[in-house]
């Protein structure tokens, strides 16, 4: 089983993030390769100061809420980042999450479920690739990006287009072929970046 982390990137009031992530976690649940761990960034949040370079979080409660997320990251095969535009760009509670963490990113492969209204969250995903890869992931080609979210879903959670299905199979296909290869790469060959 490849361990996939979920991480939902919106903090917002009213946020329509959780509809999105629950809608991956679906798809995540139904395969029989994946097995899927969910970091909301409302639920876990993370510290916003930073250390000195090099140096560990300076107070106990900076350690206690990196503690509920590091080893979880630490521990996923792969990621999928569900997230919001904001400003053409995505949320800075993400950045901060993504910042915390550096070895938990190297060679393990990331896909991308954005949201938003007329662009689809895909100039966030632009975005985060070109963080990601400086902290050397696998950024995926195929995403998912979801125009006008709040229209995109039934009451049940359910995708009323069948393409967005479609895509997030797609998707979920090209990371599983990923996390394995890496993953396989990493036992082998320990990744130093």
């Amino acid at each position: 089983m490849l361990n996939i982390a979920v991480i939902l990137g919106s903090t917002r009031d009213g946020r329509f993030g959780p509809a999105v992530a629950g809608w991956v976690m679906d798809h995540l649940d139904r395969r029989g390769d994946m097995s899927a761990d969910l970091i909301d960034l409302v639920e876990t949040p993370l510290p916003t100061v930073f250390p000195v370079l090099g140096q560990p979080p300076a107070t106990q409660e900076a350690k206690d809420l990196l503690a509920a997320v590091s080893p979880r990251m630490a521990a996923a095969d792969a990621f999928v980042i569900v997230t919001p535009e904001y400003n053409h760009s995505f949320p800075a509670v993400l950045k901060n999450a993504i910042d915390w963490h550096t070895t938990e990113w190297h060679a393990k492969p990331v896909a991308f479920v954005s949201y938003g209204a007329f662009s689809a969250g895909l100039r966030a995903v632009e975005h985060l690739r070109l963080v990601l890869a400086e902290l050397h992931a696998v950024t995926i080609r195929d995403s998912v990006g979801l125009q006008h979210p709040w229209a995109q879903f039934d009451s049940d959670g359910k995708a009323v287009d069948l393409a967005a299905d479609a895509a997030a199979k797609v998707m979920l296909d090209r990371l599983a072929w990923w996390a394995q290869t890496l993953r396989e790469a990493r036992t082998a060959r320990p990744y130093a970046a």
